[in-house]
C-alpha cells in the first residue's frame, strides 16, 4: 500500500508544483538507461572474475591462506570463508552466511559473528566498481585499500564484540 500512495503523492506534487511529471520520468528513465551502459562492462568483469575465484578454487585457497591470520587474531575458522568472499560478493557471502545458520545455529559464537560481519561491512570491490565505473573513473586511487581496511577493522570487532571460545 506505501508504493502505490507514495507514486500518487509523487504525480500529485508534480502537478501541483506544473512539473510535466511523465517528460521529467522519461528523461531520468533514459539517464538510468545511460548510466546502466556505463557500467554494464565493469559490472561484467566483476562478475567473471568472482566466478572464476570460486570456479579454480581460488576462494579455497584464499581461506588457506588467510586461516593462520585469523587464527592469531581470533578469529573463527567457520567464518573465515565469508570474511574473505564479503567485500567481493554479497550474494555468496549471504549464502554462507544462511549456511553457518544451518551448521552452527544462529546463537553461536560463529552465527553471531557472522551476522555482525553482514551488517557491518560492504561489498567493496563491488561497490568501488559499481560507483566508479558508473561515472567513469578509472584511478580509485586510496579507495580500495581504504575500504577493505575498513572490512578488516569490522573483522576484528565482531570477534572482540561477541568473543570466540
Amino acid at each position: 500500500m506505501i508504493m502505490p500512495v507514495g507514486v500518487v503523492l509523487i504525480l500529485v506534487y508534480g502537478l501541483y508544483k506544473k512539473v510535466k511529471v511523465f517528460e521529467v520520468f522519461t528523461e531520468g528513465a533514459v539517464e538510468g538507461l545511460h548510466t546502466l551502459y556505463m557500467i554494464i562492462p565493469t559490472i561484467t568483469g566483476l562478475i567473471v572474475a568472482v566466478e572464476m575465484l570460486r570456479a579454480s578454487g581460488g576462494i579455497d585457497l584464499l581461506c588457506t591462506l588467510a586461516q593462520p591470520a585469523a587464527d592469531l587474531l581470533g578469529f573463527p575458522k567457520e567464518v573465515v570463508p565469508m570474511a574473505v568472499l564479503r567485500p567481493v560478493s554479497g550474494s555468496g557471502a549471504t549464502a554462507l552466511l544462511v549456511d553457518i545458520f544451518e551448521r552452527y545455529g544462529t546463537d553461536s559464537a560463529a552465527g553471531k559473528i557472522a551476522s555482525v560481519l553482514a551488517g557491518s561491512t560492504d561489498t567493496t570491490v563491488y561497490a568501488v566498481t559499481v560507483y566508479f565505473g558508473s561515472v567513469g573513473i578509472t584511478n580509485t586511487r586510496h579507495t580500495l585499500p581504504v575500504g577493505l581496511a575498513a572490512d578488516l577493522t569490522a573483522f576484528l570487532m565482531s570477534v572482540l564484540l561477541i568473543g570466540y571460545n
